[in-house]
């Protein structure tokens, strides 16, 4: 670990756990034609059906330029569609389509072949316990989030 990151010795085994999870999941992922977070949308689009772009921004508390670049990119690739909204005529429906239902099978055989590679070796009480962790780690940074003041305090 560098040294300057030696004041956060968990914010950084966070940051390499992630660029490590990122890389193996996009390895898994680009055999079936999605990159890293593509497969989440798609989640979210076959669990709720169509939604808005707006919609899909909040669930995935992403920001609207990086789902319209990745919505875009699943059109090009034949996953979704777009449609006019039938109660906004202002704003259209992302829909999976046929072709991204038939990926589903498989990104949930890669979600757990990604489950099984994080966590090998690891008993259940061991991965209920990471589990229970990082839960708290994401509650903690969601608390800061929502209060930036009290992200910024003086040490």
């Amino acid at each position: 670990m560098p040294a300057a990151a030696g004041g956060g010795p968990v914010s950084h085994a966070i940051f390499r756990v992630a660029r490590l999870h990122r890389m193996f999941a996009g390895q898994l992922l680009r055999r079936i034609g999605l990159h890293p977070a593509q497969e989440l949308v798609m989640m979210h689009l076959w669990e709720l059906g169509p939604q808005r772009q707006t919609d899909l921004v909040r669930l995935m508390d992403s920001d609207a330029a990086t789902m319209t670049r990745t919505v875009q990119r699943l059109e090009q690739a034949g996953f979704v569609r777009r449609r006019p909204s039938p109660t906004d005529k202002r704003a259209s429906l992302i829909e999976p389509t046929a072709a991204s239902h038939a990926l589903r099978r498989e990104v949930e055989q890669i979600w757990s072949q990604l489950e099984e590679l994080t966590t090998a070796g690891m008993t259940a009480d061991e991965r209920a316990a990471a589990l229970h962790t990082l839960e708290r780690l994401e509650q903690n940074l969601a608390q800061a989030s929502a209060d930036p003041a009290g992200a910024d305090t003086e040490r």
